[in-house]
């Protein structure tokens, strides 16, 4: 397996969500496995849908994630739930902003074969705008089964894996009632991707590079 280090160049991340806990669900061991490496590296979070509750879960819990100190900025948008292919221009408009605004050398956003229809635009959207970057494209479990096989891990210790699962839990009482969020479930995926990558912990996030660039 081919370990390709992240150097000094990584100074600032965008980080893309159709839903608030997304980001969490997703990519959280490893936005908290970057900030305690980089303390100064600077992160964006946008999600796109959040009820004022579910915003304030998230503020929370990205707090607890980064760190105190850390350089971010969190913005949170209500575009209709469960409706985003209908909200296109308007959620692409958005994404443009940003690409005009900042010049991440890291993208995270979701998984292009997600089958929730938000997820799905996200990520399409996501690369119409960030063609010169790095894109990786975290997954999330849920009903629909749509896992697959990743080839880029993020191996993570131990206490950041327990800071992930133990952040998802009590910063997100508004999802207590879905039978999937448990611990459980965050951590035998993090446990999945952890023997696949022989993680010397025994667990790691993963993402889909759908295209990479070697430079000579």
């Amino acid at each position: 397996m081919l370990t390709l280090p992240l150097g000094s160049e990584l100074q600032e991340i965008l980080c893309l969500g159709a839903h608030c806990d997304d980001i969490e669900i997703g990519c959280g061991g490893t936005l908290a496995s970057l900030r305690r490496a980089r303390p100064q590296l600077r992160v964006t979070v946008v999600m796109f849908a959040g009820s004022a509750e579910r915003a304030a879960e998230s503020r929370v819990a990205l707090t607890r994630l980064l760190g105190e100190g850390a350089q971010a900025r969190i913005e949170i948008y209500d575009y209709r739930d469960g409706y985003f292919p209908a909200q296109w221009a308007d959620i692409k408009d958005r994404i443009g902003e940003l690409r005009r605004s900042i010049a991440p050398q890291l993208v995270l956003t979701h998984y292009e074969r997600d089958r929730h229809q938000d997820h799905r635009t996200v990520s399409e959207l996501t690369w119409q705008a960030f063609r010169d970057h790095l894109v990786l494209e975290y997954e999330i479990p849920k009903y629909d089964g749509d896992l697959s096989a990743p080839n880029v891990f993020a191996p993570l210790a131990v206490d950041c894996v327990d800071l992930k699962v133990d952040v998802l839990l009590r910063a997100f009482p508004s999802q207590a009632d879905k039978q999937w969020f448990t611990a459980d479930t965050f951590r035998g995926l993090m446990r999945q991707r952890g023997i696949e990558c022989q993680s010397p912990s025994g667990f790691a996030e993963a993402f889909y590079g759908r295209k990479l660039a070697m430079r000579l």
